[in-house]
């Protein structure tokens, strides 16, 4: 099942994604966001309606974020050993991490499927990491490695776009994560039952149609039960919390020359068994 967010004349709806339309759940569920149905467990639910008629067509709406008003957005930084060693190699004094390496974006970051990402004004080095991105269902603290994958709801795109003259400003990520439109999440939510083996995922990245991120799941340092259980202990997962896992080798920049998103191109992440978020690039003029 895939579940998508979405504004009707500005009212935010939420519903089931099937190959010719949207059937509403917010006209058949008690919850009025995506959010909210996971926070009252009501993927079982919302299953029962997945072959009802469709009520709106991808074109009469507009996508949102998958969850646009998440209470937490956890990222995890140089998670796959290819992209460890081009960090390296592009001169990052970064060793071989022992613990998930977290650290938080902010929702209002956030855009969607077919919504511009905003290079900023005040840098041109705005990099592109196409990221498997994992969806809380079920809340929880001190979550055991082996029952981590009880608690994922789902998985979209992500799309973690890196102002990296800022990023470095520090060696802390923060400022470089959260601009403004910096990070797209889409097109939807996909059950793990469609996924698959999450740690058998091809994960790619094209920039105007040429490949320039190429890897898979099963190169991650820390698979999705070990950084979910990782996240649970510092603050208290809760529904609708979403985890972007990490990005695979071939960043722009640590390629020679770099490589950074500019207005006009057009970026899409394509993950395996959930899908493809798509966005074109635009220069922020505010």
């Amino acid at each position: 099942m895939r579940i998508a967010s979405y504004l009707v004349d500005d009212k935010v709806e939420f519903g089931i994604a099937t190959e010719h339309g949207l059937v509403d759940l917010s006209a058949r569920t008690r919850a009025t966001t995506l959010r909210a149905l996971l926070a009252a467990g009501g993927l079982a639910e919302a299953a029962r309606f997945a072959a009802d008629k469709i009520d709106r067509s991808f074109e009469s709406v507009t996508l949102l974020p998958v969850v646009h008003d998440c209470a937490h957005c956890y990222c995890v930084g140089v998670n796959y050993e290819d992209h460890l060693r081009e960090v390296q190699e592009a001169g990052v004094a970064r060793p071989r991490p022992k613990q998930p390496s977290l650290f938080i974006r902010y929702p209002e970051t956030f855009v969607a499927h077919d919504e511009p990402l905003v290079v900023p004004k005040v840098s041109d080095d705005f990099d592109y990491e196409a990221e498997l991105a994992v969806i809380i269902g079920k809340g929880g603290r001190y979550i055991p490695r082996e029952r981590a994958m009880d608690h994922v709801a789902g998985y979209s795109c992500f799309n973690d776009g890196s102002v990296r003259d800022w990023q470095f400003h520090s060696s802390q990520v923060t400022s470089g994560k959260n601009f403004v439109g910096s990070g797209a999440f889409g097109p939807w939510l996909v059950t793990p039952d469609e996924v698959g083996d999450a740690a058998a995922l091809s994960v790619r990245l094209l920039v105007n149609g040429r490949v320039l991120q190429d890897g898979n799941t099963s190169d991650m340092l820390f698979d999705v039960a070990a950084v979910v259980s990782y996240a649970s202990a510092f603050l208290p997962l809760q529904p609708g919390d979403v985890i972007a896992t990490g990005t695979p080798a071939g960043v722009g920049f640590s390629r020679k020359p770099p490589i950074f998103l500019k207005p006009g191109d057009v970026c899409e992440v394509r993950i395996q068994g959930v899908g493809t978020l798509r966005n074109t690039v635009v220069k922020a003029t505010k």
